[in-house]
């Protein structure tokens, strides 16, 4: 079985672009680039080519990084069971290290669901993804007007580095910090993510795993380059004012962080509507013994009661769903306009309630 084919074979994800894993075959395993031509069907010269852009990708951290935990799984080449049988020498294979890939590299399934959230922020205006080399996390940032830094989003580091072998992260300012942008490669990648299957049903990566498919196919999703609170945040009063201030985006952000942290344990089928029903009793969450996923869904629950119906509707419509202000606006029944107003009453009740939760509803890392 050829292990460098487009299939994904041996040690390999489907995501892996064939050049990375020609190059893995040549170095680690010891496969010389005429055999891997002729595996490929394409000319030596081909494939050279691809091994020496490769090798000049090795400066970049994540490439690097990449590169060297893929290679951990592959072993020395050795000749094909038809070449021991004195067969043609075209049927040259690779023999791998009986081992099991790395478990942190992202399969396919990861990478498209998580490489969609984290493309989307990055196309945010003056978001940029950053990298420290003795940090477990990468995160998405993105300058503020008064010179501060907003932060967008938390990146597992593999996840990055597969994000940057495929191009579609590419580092502009190296250093004890790397800092990247997304690439023409990755907008691409994430209009194709937003124009397939999952687009055409209405599912988004934040929906999935909260709402019944039934519910999940009745959202509509935000697929633009902003947030609608982001969005908002940029227009001003009349007297020159911002119409959010810099508190009140964090606020929204604050309860996006921890919407996307309670999807990350095991999927279940949970509808948020039932906590924006009235009865509900707010004040702050129990969050004694709960950690991580638990405790980000208790304190989203938490939120959710205190706002209460309305401005829980909205906030969890544009703050979690990042649907669209005027989508909401027709899908509540309001008169055109009115959302904006709706959704910053609704951001200052959730930073008073985020101030009395204090240290206790602190951000991701």
């Amino acid at each position: 079985m050829d292990s460098i084919g487009p299939a994904g074979c041996g040690p390999f994800p489907a995501w892996v672009p064939v050049s990375a894993r020609r190059y893995i075959a040549h170095t680690e395993g010891g496969q010389s680039i005429r055999a891997l031509a002729r595996l490929g069907g394409c000319h030596a010269s081909t494939v050279l080519r691809q091994i020496r852009r490769i090798e000049t990708l090795r400066d970049d951290l994540l490439v690097d990084e990449a590169l060297d935990r893929l290679g951990g799984g592959v072993g020395a080449a050795g000749p094909g069971p038809a070449e021991r049988a004195g067969g043609s020498e075209g049927k040259t294979t690779m023999i791998h290290k009986a081992i099991a890939p790395d478990p942190a590299t992202p399969d396919d399934d990861t990478l498209k669901r998580e490489g969609r959230r984290v493309l989307r922020r990055l196309c945010e205006a003056g978001a940029v993804l950053a990298v420290a080399q003795d940090m477990e996390k990468a995160i998405v940032v993105r300058d503020q007007p008064d010179g501060g830094t907003l932060r967008r989003a938390v990146v597992d580091r593999e996840l990055a580095q597969a994000m940057a072998l495929k191009d579609w992260i590419a580092c502009e300012a190296p250093g004890r910090i790397a800092r990247y942008r997304i690439t023409a490669a990755g907008r691409a990648a994430l209009r194709e993510m937003i124009d397939g299957p999952a687009a055409a049903t209405g599912f988004s990566e934040a929906q999935q795993g909260f709402d019944g498919p039934e519910e999940a196919a009745r959202r509509l999703r935000y697929a633009g380059i902003d947030s609608p609170v982001a969005a908002l945040a940029r227009r001003r009063d009349r007297d020159g004012t911002p119409f959010l201030s810099l508190d009140l985006v964090r606020a929204g952000e604050r309860l996006r962080e921890d919407f996307e942290l309670a999807q990350m344990e095991p999927r279940t089928t949970q509808n948020w509507d039932r906590f924006l029903t009235a009865g509900t009793s707010g004040g702050v969450p129990d969050l004694d013994g709960l950690r991580g996923a638990e405790a980000a869904r208790a304190r989203v629950s938490g939120a959710l009661r205190e706002l209460g119906p309305g401005l829980g509707d909205v906030a969890l419509r544009c703050c979690c769903h990042l649907e669209g202000l005027e989508s909401a606006e027709r899908r509540m029944g309001w008169s055109a306009r009115s959302g904006k107003i709706v959704l910053r009453i609704a951001l200052q009740r959730l930073k008073a309630h985020y101030e009395r939760l204090g240290d206790r509803g602190g951000l991701i890392g």
